[in-house]
């Protein structure tokens, strides 16, 4: 293979014929780790499942399975021109001073975009996160005009922490307050704006680095731990495809494309499908049961685990869901939600599946 460029992945100089770094790793590529696969195609079909937190050991895919996963959105409709991603079939009164033609009734162009995929910096700044004064039009025009941050253009789509558990707490205050409103409200400089901020938050991140401010793990609607693989036929798979991708990116990922399609058909098939899943109300007493023997703090677990356990129904093709749905996403919804004693020292995950072969035995 004719070397023509020099490419930097996972930190190692390597050679290729087209550099890596410009393609996404394909999410069906991914080896193992199918809670956390799972946990995000959830997210993807049903955005108010409250989001994602996927812990675990370095270098187990966990931003290579997030980054992944946005190629696989369908795509949503916006306004043109709109910084802050209005859909246009929403209200217009909840329309922020860009749309003022939109507020006025006359017809706004609407145009199809990928949906968003923010990845917020552990260093960013609270001006770049929820937007300031626009410096530059402020200097040459004399105007006072908003910037959106991070927040405006996650809105209707997804916002991704790397290493999350180290953010600063100014920051993890600013995602309490949004995250509980679905609005960013800012009052600055002479400013006041407010806009809509709907997105699902994705974080990851190691646990030995520090733990997650119980407010901000709360807001987490699943919570996955991923493993380094033990067995020596995965590890072997998991460098196998690592290795074909980085030496033949293009053919790498021709040879998904079928794959990638048919999963974003499945999600797309699913979110359409969504409002017609049954719950039972034997499903619903099931998730209480399962929440009050756990343990778990507040009404949020169960609501999280019928709402995971719906998309989990409709990805599958279900009409209803059924208690396997339960079974299998408990540990996800409930696990980072148990309320912890002072000498309670028991791993968290081993209380959950007790609780499962207690409430829901096989």
């Amino acid at each position: 293979m004719r070397v023509t460029e020099l490419a930097i992945c996972s930190g190692v100089a390597v050679t290729g014929a087209t550099s890596a770094m410009s393609h996404t790793f394909p999410f069906t590529a991914i080896v193992g780790q199918d809670e956390m696969k799972r946990a995000l195609m959830i997210a993807a079909v049903d955005r108010s499942v409250g989001g994602v937190l996927v812990f675990g050991d370095r270098g187990t895919g966990k931003s290579t399975a997030v980054r992944a996963m946005s190629a696989l959105l369908p795509p949503m409709e916006v306004i043109a021109g709109c910084r802050f991603n209005c859909d246009p079939s929403a209200d217009k009164s909840q329309c922020t001073p860009v749309c003022l033609a939109r507020q006025s009734g006359k017809r706004c162009k609407v145009e199809t975009v990928p949906v968003p995929v923010i990845d917020m910096p552990l260093g960013a700044t609270e001006d770049r996160v929820i937007g300031a004064l626009d410096i530059e039009r402020a200097l040459t025009k004399g105007e006072k005009a908003f910037e959106p941050g991070l927040l405006a253009r996650a809105n209707r789509g997804f916002l991704y922490i790397d290493e999350v558990n180290l953010l600063e707490d100014h920051l993890v205050d600013v995602l309490l307050d949004v995250a509980a409103s679905g609005e960013n409200v800012v009052e600055r400089e002479g400013l006041s704006v407010r806009h809509a901020a709907r997105f699902v938050l994705v974080g990851s991140g190691n646990p030995e680095e520090g733990e997650l401010r119980p407010q901000l793990l709360d807001r987490f609607g699943l919570s996955v731990n991923v493993t380094t693989p033990t067995d020596l036929a995965t590890r072997i798979e998991v460098v196998r495809r690592r290795d074909k991708y980085e030496r033949d990116p293009a053919g790498f990922l021709a040879h998904f494309a079928q794959s990638e399609t048919a999963e974003r058909e499945r999600i797309l098939v699913a979110q359409q499908r969504l409002p017609d899943i049954e719950t039972p109300d034997p499903i619903r007493e099931l998730a209480a049961k399962l929440a009050l023997a756990v343990g778990a703090d507040g009404l949020r677990g169960e609501i999280t685990l019928l709402r995971t356990a719906r998309a989990l129904a409709s990805l599958e093709g279900a009409r209803s869901v059924e208690p396997q749905h339960i079974r299998l996403l408990a540990p996800s919804a409930l696990r980072h939600r148990l309320r912890r004693g002072p000498l309670d020292d028991g791993d968290a995950n081993d209380r959950v599946m007790r609780a499962i072969a207690e409430v829901i035995p096989v």
